[in-house]
């Protein structure tokens, strides 16, 4: 009987295993968007669903991300880390592209992913591509993973150095939409 309570007594002793560690999420602001405002709330709770360590929340003014609209020059947005610019073209949109698409396209921009014109409208950074009767406004799960591991060491600020632009994603250029 003695050795029935050493061993309860040395299970209690044990340390505890480990907790795993856990990231905090990289919260990102993203603001503006003009007439394509309304999409916005959408395209964050896409991200946010898909991606567990950013958590982004529309602010009035001066977000990480910030967002206008133009006419003309193409849909773009500078390639991030969870900051920069996004500027929707309403011509571009105008001709049948889903907003919500290029609104969640964009802001995948702003957070580091490139453009991929493989008409696959599974890819949401096939963009323009997969053509104007694609509405798919998620990114697949290799591009959700590829931004969740991307900020799994939490945010880096990039100091300097040129802004880098994803241009011409909608439409994608004409080299793009030949078949191979």
């Amino acid at each position: 009987m003695a050795t029935g309570v050493a061993l309860s007594a040395l299970a209690l002793s044990a340390p505890a295993a480990a907790a795993p560690v856990s990231i905090q999420a990289r919260t990102i602001t993203v603001s503006g968007g003009g007439e394509y405002a309304s999409y916005v709330p959408q395209a964050i709770q896409i991200w946010n669903s898909q991606v567990p360590n950013i958590r982004m929340s529309q602010v009035a003014s001066n977000g990480n991300i910030r967002i206008s609209v133009t006419s003309g020059g193409g849909s773009r947005a500078s390639i991030g880390h969870g900051s920069g610019w996004i500027i929707l073209d309403r011509q571009q949109i105008n001709q049948g592209y889903s907003p919500l698409r290029v609104v969640a396209h964009e802001m995948g921009h702003s957070l580091g992913l490139r453009d991929n014109y493989n008409r696959d409208c599974n890819i949401l950074m096939s963009g323009g591509s997969a053509g104007t009767q694609c509405r798919n406004p998620n990114p697949s799960a290799s591009e959700a993973n590829w931004v969740n591991q991307s900020f799994a060491g939490g945010f880096r600020a990039e100091v300097g150095g040129p802004i880098e632009w994803a241009v011409d994603s909608w439409p994608a250029p004409a080299e793009a939409l030949v078949a191979a």
